[in-house]
């Protein structure tokens, strides 16, 4: 389990790299935000890191942003 530090982290992150994605595509950003979740997970822990990271996963999105 993460500990709140680290939780508001991801969701600052989440919020930054889906700027541009309507919150009505639900789909498109679970998928952000299991990516960067998964990769802080697996102990990733800095802010530019996971942003890539999050930015990978919004470009490989099913039928989105490319």
């Amino acid at each position: 389990m993460l500990d709140a530090t680290t939780t508001a982290l991801l969701r600052e992150i989440l919020e930054e790299v889906c700027v541009n994605v309507s919150r009505s595509e639900s789909g498109v950003r679970a998928h952000v935000a299991s990516k960067i979740l998964e990769a802080a997970s697996k102990g990733e822990r800095t802010r530019e890191r996971l942003k890539q990271i999050g930015f990978d996963a919004l470009r490989q999105a099913p039928g989105m942003w490319r």
